[in-house]
């Protein structure tokens, strides 16, 4: 147990296994990749809509666009849009590829929160909205499991995360956690308003992704 707790903590790798593309920018891959790429990220949905409705605080990334909305004056829209754009661009020097699984993933995920949200729970004691955004996370971890192990290209901040692990080797799960916290710190900096469940979701997540691709190569190990 506290073996396998170390091995995740430390993982390095997206595992490849039979049913993943042989590289990102990949037009024409199998039909399993495509599904186990399709079911992760609506699993990522999912896990996103959990923590909407826990209502225990916004994402990191979301109080960072926040934070730039307050100092700058634009939308909320209009920031996270540029974050993205400057997240994309970091991508160069990392040497990170898009594919299908980067649109896929920004228009999935926006359609399942959109419908997640409107059947959702939205409880009001405090233990069920802190055991909703555990399980939130829980499931975002093993979505990113599946559509990361798909290799066909992450979303933005997911490219981010694999870009660093590529060129420095640390942990996905140091990396992960870096970038979430890095994220809230700048936004809360800045003025954003940041909640329980916001710290909550930048200490776990980067474990929880770390064991959903440790799930996903324990269960599907490449022949």
């Amino acid at each position: 147990m506290v073996k396998n707790f170390i091995y995740i903590l430390k993982l390095k790798k997206i595992p490849k296994l039979y049913w993943s593309s042989p590289y990102e920018y990949n037009l024409k891959p199998k039909k399993i990749t495509i599904f186990y790429l399709i079911l992760g990220l609506i699993l990522f949905g999912f896990g996103e809509a959990l923590l909407i409705t826990a209502n225990l605080g916004v994402s990191p990334w979301f109080v960072l666009h926040q934070g730039l909305a307050f100092k700058t004056g634009y939308t909320i829209g209009i920031t996270t849009f540029f974050v993205s754009i400057a997240v994309l661009l970091i991508w160069f020097p990392l040497k990170q590829k898009p594919g299908i699984g980067t649109i896929l993933n920004a228009i999935l995920i926006s359609v399942i929160l959109d419908l997640s949200l409107i059947y959702l729970p939205y409880p009001k004691d405090f233990i069920f909205q802190f055991i909703q955004v555990l399980i939130g996370i829980f499931i975002i971890g093993i979505g990113s499991g599946f559509y990361l192990a798909a290799n066909l290209g992450p979303g933005p901040r997911d490219g981010l995360m694999t870009g660093l692990n590529k060129q420095t080797n640390f942990s996905i799960s140091f990396i992960r956690t870096l970038l979430e916290l890095s994220a809230v710190g700048i936004g809360f900096f800045l003025g954003g308003k940041v909640g329980i469940g916001t710290l909550i979701y930048a200490i776990g997540i980067g474990f929880s992704v770390s064991l959903g691709l440790f799930f996903v190569g324990k269960i599907y190990r490449k022949n």
